[in-house]
């Protein structure tokens, strides 16, 4: 190796056999924490590489954003030698981590089954959109996950049309719930000194993300819909209009309730039998509304922020992204980093969002910025070959 990584995931080393999303932010994730993430890629890459517009000196910011940390060896299954060098990575490797279609990797030996032969240990993560039992044929893409889940059926007016998050959301959380997995067969191996078959899917991701409102269906029997921005249980929970524009407002509990009815200068709503739990709020919140925002049109949405946050009532503007990135910049969470000394293609430093994740002893890494296709295959083929005792 040509860097020496540390953080709590230092000595890992992860065979990501992923692309698009779901895969690459998990293993992305593992990298930033220390692990030495292989990126075996086919000969023409990541397909988000293509994915295009935004780009930074001609890479897509896509691929950009979930890719950093990692070395690139293009691989051609197809071709013998390539495909020697791919089964000598999985052998070797702590952790697996592939999103082909389910059994699309078994015609290369290099399913979870055909590497345990000879790698028991190793901890192999498979991510697919649909299982591998029923929906294995299905192509696991977001967008779908987001219509066939039912959150499309939540996201948008109440008289409109259905939406799609603006982030391909399923896809993320999948990664992460894939990371917690693999985190806890790493944990297992300590104990037994094997690894296991970690399986994540799209669709059982989207069903657990969707938190309250399948539990709604599940607990209650109740089918929920579209509410535009407002909340099911709970009212405020939604934009305001102010004098100069909409601010979110949350009374998450009769405290906070009781205290924007203070800061809007009418306390007395607050014990007004139609509003006074948060059951009664839900249910007359047609009501309620207008006299909220009645209160609210007489300042700006900036001088309500301050005095609404003062007052211990959530409540915050809505952000362009820009405007959210320099929010947390404000408040010293220092959003941004410079990744790697040298980009893709050979660009500068990269500037990417930091891992989310602080330590008060262990530490991120940002040594590599996101690589070219294969970038690092002369050198990784040649650390392969020294494992399988061969010299070229």
């Amino acid at each position: 190796m040509t860097h020496a990584p540390s953080g709590p995931l230092s000595g890992l080393l992860v065979a990501d056999f992923s692309r698009i999303l779901a895969g690459p932010y998990a293993t992305m994730l593992m990298a930033d924490l220390g692990a030495d993430v292989i990126k075996v890629e086919a000969p023409d890459g990541d397909d988000t590489r293509t994915w295009v517009p935004p780009t930074r000196d001609g890479v897509s910011t896509y691929y950009l954003s979930i890719n950093r940390n990692k070395r690139s060896v293009a691989l051609d299954l197809k071709d013998e030698d390539d495909l020697r060098l791919a089964h000598a990575i999985a052998r070797r490797a702590d952790v697996m981590i592939e999103n082909f279609r389910p059994g699309g990797l078994a015609k290369y030996t290099l399913d979870y089954d055909s590497v345990a032969v000879d790698n028991t240990a190793v901890v192999y993560a498979s991510i697919s959109g649909f299982g591998a039992g029923g929906g294995a044929h299905l192509p696991g893409y977001d967008l779908l996950v987001q219509a066939m889940s039912g959150l499309m059926s939540l996201t948008g007016a109440s008289d409109g049309p259905p939406y799609r998050a603006g982030i391909s959301v399923f896809d993320v959380m999948t990664g992460m719930h894939a990371l917690i997995g693999v985190l806890a067969a790493l944990r297992e191996r300590e104990r037994s000194g094997r690894g296991q078959h970690v399986e994540v899917n799209l669709l059982s991701s989207a069903l657990s993300g969707l938190v309250n409102q399948t539990g709604a269906y599940a607990a209650g029997g109740v089918v929920p819909h579209r509410m535009g921005n407002s909340h099911p249980s709970l009212f405020p929970y939604e934009p305001l209009p102010t004098a100069d524009g909409d601010i979110i407002v949350i009374a998450g509990n009769d405290r906070q309730f009781g205290a924007l009815c203070t800061a809007l200068g009418v306390p007395a709503l607050a014990e007004d039998p139609r509003f006074r739990t948060v059951g009664d709020r839900t249910a007359n919140r047609e009501t309620l509304r207008p006299l909220l925002e009645k209160q609210l049109a007489q300042r700006t949405k900036a001088e309500w922020f301050d005095t609404l946050v003062a007052a211990g009532v959530p409540a915050g503007p809505i952000n362009s992204i820009a405007e959210g990135v320099e929010f947390a910049t404000g408040l010293g969470l220092e959003p941004l980093v410079d990744v790697g000394t040298a980009g893709a293609e050979g660009s500068g430093p990269v500037p990417l969002v930091r891992n989310p994740i602080r330590f008060s002893r262990s530490g991120h890494r940002y040594d590599l910025a996101p690589p070219a296709i294969g970038e690092q295959s002369d050198e990784i083929k040649a650390e392969v070959r020294a494992w399988l005792g061969e010299t070229r």
